[in-house]
């Protein structure tokens, strides 16, 4: 599984081969690569993003982190250290309020300040959704560019782990996605998620920044100490094929991965099988198919019920 951390991307494609290449679109020459920074650490996803967290706020004193319970540490233990570091004036609780978080995150960014925002858990940010959809987004739309709120981040753990319930194991991302002018931006491993935050704190555009909470202990890598940052416009291909793509984020990347190598396994030539998001042993079957015309109509048949 420590395997599936290795290196940054978004598409995995099935196939008997274990090869990894990098392909970019429209990346901003002015960031800075991690390859090659030393020394590095092994440390898991949450411990990254603390790191990031440091760095923004020492690096740049318009840093603000705040939201609810963020001055201890918060519910993950991502915002540890912080304020005993940087003081109440730059690391402070809010109240219970998510409209109330992201419309001020919102006026002290349009103020050219770095307002780093947390919702507790990203089921909670729909009291936000206003906000973040017609005030975030639009900022700088309905200005004319004369205003924007571009130096506003805001992180929020998201998807299922453990006994979370459906108060806590949402995964709401696709809502925002659709929305122009705000980015969406989900790590899938540690070294990912350092210089992926940085850069989302430092873009010129709000974005909304989803930390797989299933992945916060479990992924660990080694990850550079110094200050570092990822374009927020890459893919990587994780496996090399070419008859069948899967294409994901976050922390279901590890489990696409698995469902490659166990697809591998399976007497049927890799090219012909179709995998899932999750391996499912009993529903392959389906997917032995003579045509690739027919993989929408196998897909329909295993979804549709």
């Amino acid at each position: 599984m420590a395997s599936s951390f290795r290196r940054i991307g978004k598409l995995a494609t099935i196939s008997s081969k274990n090869q990894s290449r990098r392909f970019s679109s429209t990346v901003d020459q002015t960031l800075k690569k991690s390859e090659g920074i030393s020394p590095s650490k092994s440390v898991n996803l949450f411990t990254a993003i603390n790191q990031a967290l440091h760095i923004a706020l020492d690096s740049d004193p318009r840093a603000y982190v705040f939201g609810e319970d963020v001055g201890f540490g918060g519910v993950f233990r991502c915002t540890t250290g912080l304020a005993d570091r940087f003081g109440k004036q730059r690391v402070f609780n809010t109240p219970l309020c998510e409209q109330g978080i992201v419309g001020f995150a919102i006026g002290l960014a349009a103020m050219d300040n770095r307002a780093i925002a947390e919702i507790q858990f990203a089921d909670y940010i729909f009291p936000a959704f206003d906000q973040i959809v017609n005030e975030a987004a639009k900022f700088r739309y309905r200005s004319g560019n004369q205003f924007n709120c571009g130096g506003l981040t805001i992180r929020a753990p998201y998807g299922a782990v453990g006994h979370g319930g459906h108060y806590h194991s949402q995964s709401p991302e696709s809502f925002f996605c659709h929305v122009p002018g705000i980015k969406v931006v989900i790590p899938r491993s540690p070294h990912q998620a350092k210089g992926l935050l940085l850069s989302s704190i430092r873009d010129p555009n709000p974005v909304v920044f989803f930390e797989p909470k299933m992945l916060y202990r479990m992924a660990v890598e080694e990850v550079p100490e110094d200050d570092y940052m990822l374009p927020l416009s890459e893919a990587e291909v994780i496996r090399e094929g070419s008859d069948i793509t899967l294409v994901g984020w976050g922390a279901q990347l590890s489990t696409m991965e698995q469902a490659c190598i166990e697809a591998a396994k399976l007497e049927a030539p890799v090219a012909r099988v179709c995998g899932l998001d999750t391996p499912f042993p009993l529903v392959f079957e389906p997917f032995y198919l003579p045509t690739k015309n027919k993989i929408l109509d196998a897909i329909k048949s295993t979804v549709n019920y």
